[in-house]
């Protein structure tokens, strides 16, 4: 029997009400996520636990190598129920890590089964989840229906296919699937493959070309529904000139190799060329820094990126962040800015740079993102709670999303929403906030869904007089 019980993660009757009364039956915006829209317009059946559980999650793959799991067991040649019984072994002892709630509250959600997950009960976890999953023919769409989703925001890069997005449509599913435009294939200059992506684009030999070709992507976008962009980088770089940023990229078009100061020229001017182009257009901004990626380079290049070897960066970029967004909002050109930080040291830098760029054009123009992928866990999101409401305004945030490439990623919201009820909850039962819940109860409503809406244009905005 599961140890997860209608309290998980509320520690008093106060964060209990307020969970179940006001969060818990809320709808899901997942504003972020790396869903693979191909796969669900083909809505094909899964065939078994595996494919939909541990197939290409790389945050279950990177707890299996912690536990000294062979490779093989992992990415390798053993059998789904091999991988499978592997990563329940793995994950009997995983206490504290986001994972062992995580695991135990899919396996509850979505196929009714509610052992505890351990090597012991692997065979038979696997044996009533591929039943449940045969009889009622479980797909993609079912997963995002029955978790309430109403929209959610693919991660596109500026060449994808479009055209799914517009089948997608046509299927009639009760939620929207709209692509957030992402260029980092094209920021990413000193990458290997770098001249093959930027000829996806077409024969684009000089900067001017390129922004060219990036706006009119841009609009290409916009046409399927696109209101968000998506910018990922290792830290926000010096503001550079745009004809030092030419140089560098014709440089590289020409088949020749940049240096790493290089590379930081361009990123630097193109950030701000994008920041620009999305303001111009209404496009809000997410903006990812912290991540030191592909760190293994022998498992780079013999499993590629995205699965599991990156970490948390050192670079303090928080001057060069207030440069970017203090000469953007001169030139009235900051659009609307969700920032995510992967590195706890820079939550309050962050939140109180946020704090100087605020607008009454929306409320919480200037979000502090929600926890995110290493800080993706109860102690980052009640540290993230707990930075955001010293320097900001909780009633102003977006709330949470998945970042996810796994249909059943869903709970993640419910495991935020009980530790935001309970942070409220903890205040309120120690009289250092009103007590009055239904004032309390709103708040919690906006952040877990109305703000979203509103902030992304699916609803109209209130504004604070």
């Amino acid at each position: 029997m599961s140890y997860i019980r209608p309290d998980f993660l509320l520690t008093n009757e106060t964060a209990v009400r307020l969970y179940e009364k006001y969060a818990a039956k809320k709808p899901i915006f997942d504003y972020h996520c790396h869903l693979p829209e191909k796969q669900i317009l083909e809505n094909k059946p899964f065939e078994d636990i595996y494919e939909v559980w541990l197939a290409g999650d790389h945050y279950k793959w990177r707890l299996m190598r912690n536990y000294g799991v062979d490779e093989e067991y992992i990415t390798g040649k053993r059998t789904n129920r091999e991988k499978f019984a592997a990563y329940c072994e793995t994950l009997g002892t995983a206490f504290g890590n986001p994972l062992y709630h995580w695991s135990q509250v899919e396996l509850e959600t979505y196929f009714g089964c509610d052992l505890e997950i351990n090597g012991e009960n692997a065979d038979e976890i696997w044996n009533r989840c591929n039943a449940y999953i045969s009889e009622h023919g479980v797909t993609p769409q079912k997963l995002i229906e029955q978790s309430a989703v109403t929209h959610l925001f693919t991660t596109n890069e500026i060449f994808d296919d479009l055209s799914v997005f517009g089948k997608i449509k046509e299927k009639g599913y009760k939620f929207s699937v709209i692509p957030a435009f992402r260029a980092d294939k094209i920021m990413n200059i000193e990458a290997a493959a770098y001249n093959t992506y930027v000829d996806k684009l077409g024969d684009v030999r000089t900067v001017s070309e390129l922004e060219e070709v990036v706006e009119q992507r841009l609009k290409e976008f916009m046409k399927v529904g696109t209101v968000a962009a998506d910018i990922a980088l290792q830290a926000v770089y010096p503001l550079s000139d745009r004809a030092d940023a030419a140089k560098v990229f014709e440089k590289r078009r020409k088949g020749n190799a940049v240096t790493e100061s290089e590379a930081e020229v361009f990123k630097g001017y193109f950030t701000y060329f994008l920041f620009r182009l999305y303001a111009k257009y209404g496009i809000a901004t997410e903006l990812h820094v912290g991540a030191m990626r592909n760190n293994n380079s022998e498992m780079l290049e013999r499993l590629g990126l995205d699965t599991g070897y990156d970490s948390i960066a050192e670079d303090d970029c928080i001057k060069n962040t207030s440069r970017l967004f203090d000469r953007l909002n001169a030139e009235k050109s900051l659009p609307k800015t969700i920032m995510f930080n992967l590195n706890p040291k820079m939550n309050s830098e962050i939140m109180t740079l946020l704090g100087c760029f605020q607008s009454g054009e929306t409320r919480g123009k200037m979000q502090y993102g929600a926890a995110w992928w290493f800080l993706d866990n109860k102690v980052g999101m009640e540290k993230h709670l707990a930075d955001l409401t010293a320097t900001g305004h909780i009633g102003a945030f977006i709330g949470m999303l998945t970042d996810s490439r796994s249909f059943l990623s869903y709970p993640r919201h419910h495991y935020f929403r009980r530790i935001l009820c309970n942070y409220l909850g903890v205040l309120a039962e120690k009289g250092e906030i009103t007590a009055d819940e239904e004032t309390v109860g709103k708040v919690i409503e906006d952040v877990c869904y109305d703000n979203a809406l509103r902030y992304f244009g699916f609803s109209d905005v209130k504004k604070v007089k």
